[in-house]
């Protein structure tokens, strides 16, 4: 190997870090606590760096095309997540067998769940993920298909199905009165 393909390589990488590195952080921000968002980062740009003659669209020149390299550097990212995912709950399954020979349970933190988080949650996961990686990173149909392996008109169908359902959940939690109020209150029956 010559002197010379480690710092193609090393320049290949450079660009493509500059492009992607502040779109997967804010990926990543959206989708996990902030205490292990670096932690996923740094897991998913080690991985570009090994995997970086397969980044498609990653031409051997300084010029790179953040559609064309994206979708497949959020399809990393995305494992890298669902491996840190894993490994949470892996660990909390062992803070329980702990605590349960001990016979104490820690307190599980409150949750504080927006509108839209709760009719998000309501929706599947794979039509969740379609749905933010529609709204919050901005793909379309056939980069979100190149992130989840599905075909361009399935994302175009589970999308559109998914925002309708999303719509629906979030027009019922507009139009419903508070919780604990009645709609008569304070008004004469007479």
């Amino acid at each position: 190997m010559t002197e010379r393909a480690p710092r193609a390589a090393e320049a290949r990488f450079e660009a493509l870090a500059h492009v992607a590195v502040e779109p997967l952080h804010r990926y990543l921000v959206r989708r996990a606590d902030a205490d292990v968002v670096e932690d996923v980062l740094s897991e998913t740009l080690l991985v570009l760096w090994r995997r970086i003659d397969e980044v498609p669209g990653l031409k051997a020149g300084p010029a790179v095309g953040p559609d064309e390299v994206l979708p497949w550097c959020y399809g990393v990212a995305r494992g890298c997540l669902a491996n840190a995912h894993r490994a949470e709950r892996r660990r909390l399954r062992l803070v329980e067998r702990l605590a349960r020979t001990r016979g104490t349970l820690p307190a599980a933190p409150p949750a504080d769940h927006t509108d839209l988080h709760a009719a998000l949650d309501k929706l599947g996961a794979l039509d969740r993920e379609v749905v933010l990686l529609w709204a919050w990173e901005e793909l379309e149909p056939r980069q979100i298909a190149e992130v989840t392996g599905m075909t361009s008109n399935a994302v175009s169908i589970r999308l559109h199905r998914a925002k309708k359902k999303l719509a629906g959940l979030l027009g019922e939690r507009k139009n419903s009165a508070p919780a604990g109020h009645e709609t008569s209150e304070g008004r004469s029956s007479r």
